[in-house]
């Protein structure tokens, strides 16, 4: 069986390479922030929310018009059908001024069938604090089409959500004061490794000739950075570029049991093992017979089901498993014929049994 019936993917055993410090850390409080808020689409061609299920629209836009002037009168039944209510998402970007510019991601949260050729009215954005942090605004731009006519219907992709580029104006920036607690910066790692973090520290003092990074824990480092501001940017550039090769990641076996799919690091090990694997099917083949009552007689034709059951079980021998390479694992793994499902069984017992030297992990 060939690697790809086996494996649908599969991480290749390659040397460890030197990656800049960019690659396998972040600076402390430069980061993205979550945006959301509410609003209404509208201009739609009769694809919008149905007031009668989804009341807060109509509630929404009887607001939205009071507060420009229009006031409806108390118990109208607004039947509107080019209005759709929508949640909008973006992110904030680190360093964000207001004037910039964002993208922003629509997204109708009642029963409207297609947001295409809508306009987004004016949104707030807020944050997880609560305060409006951008406003958002502009022509939808839906991916999606479909069509319906005579009870038949057929769509191609999402037609209940939309982006507009640029489609936010930033208004407030989120304040970040890098190095104020005396000049010190924190540099996290993606992942925790007490490893990464002694040679990462290691390269930086290396890099600047002198002790500027202290290692806090296996994730965090401290740096004395400088306290002018252009300094200081010069210093995190820096020391982002600095080239540092992380260490080897442990051995580990992801398997997704919706999906099949294996997967393995160039750590992953086989010690020797005896594996036998056998698949069995069970095969039911029905045939309908007529029985035919006698000439004279007063019967009735009936059908008669005739079930043939047969179930099969392949053969199956002890095979030797055992590889200290990625290339000999997959080998010693294919040669026993399984199927993905099956592998999944039988890497759970070879770590069972002590063979598999590396961490089982079911997403």
């Amino acid at each position: 069986m060939q690697l790809g019936a086996l494996l649908l993917m599969c991480a290749l055993a390659l040397p460890a390479q030197a990656e800049s410090v960019r690659e396998l850390s972040s600076f402390a409080g430069v980061r993205d922030n979550q945006l959301v808020g509410y609003g209404l689409v509208v201009g739609l061609d009769s694809t919008g929310d149905q007031t009668t299920q989804a009341p807060f629209t109509s509630q929404s836009l009887t607001n939205m018009l009071s507060q420009l002037g229009v006031t409806v009168p108390a118990g109208t039944n607004l039947q509107l059908r080019n209005v759709a209510a929508v949640m909008v998402t973006s992110d904030l970007p680190p360093f964000s001024r207001p004037g910039q510019r964002l993208d922003i991601v629509v997204s109708s949260i009642a029963n409207a069938r297609s947001l295409r050729g809508g306009t987004l009215l004016m949104t707030p954005l807020k944050g997880a604090d609560g305060d409006t942090y951008a406003i958002a605004q502009g022509n939808m731009l839906v991916g999606g089409a479909g069509a319906q006519a005579g009870g038949s219907s057929v769509q191609i992709n999402q037609q209940a959500s939309g982006r507009i580029p640029n489609g936010a104006l930033v208004e407030k920036e989120v304040p970040l004061n890098l190095g104020g607690n005396g000049g010190i910066l924190e540099l996290q790692l993606n992942d925790s490794d007490f490893g990464t973090v002694q040679r990462m520290v290691t390269a930086i003092n290396n890099e600047f000739g002198q002790s500027v990074a202290y290692a806090r824990n296996g994730r965090v480092i401290s740096l004395d950075g400088p306290m002018d501001d252009n300094a200081r940017v010069n210093f995190m550039a820096r020391v982002e570029n600095v080239q540092v090769t992380p260490t080897q990641a442990p051995a580990r076996v992801v398997m997704n049991s919706r999906t099949g799919s294996v997967v393995m690091n160039s750590a992953v090990t086989l010690r020797e093992a005896a594996v036998a694997h056998g698949s069995l099917s069970i095969m039911i083949d029905t045939q309908f017979g007529v029985s035919q009552p006698n000439p004279l007689g007063e019967g009735e034709t009936v059908v008669v089901p005739d079930a043939d059951i047969d179930i099969e079980q392949q053969e199956a021998y002890l095979q030797i498993v055992e590889g200290a390479q990625l290339n000999e694992v997959v080998n010693a793994l294919n040669a026993l014929g399984a199927t993905p499902q099956d592998l999944m069984s039988i890497l759970e017992a070879l770590k069972a049994a002590g063979s598999l030297r590396a961490e089982l992990e079911i997403i």
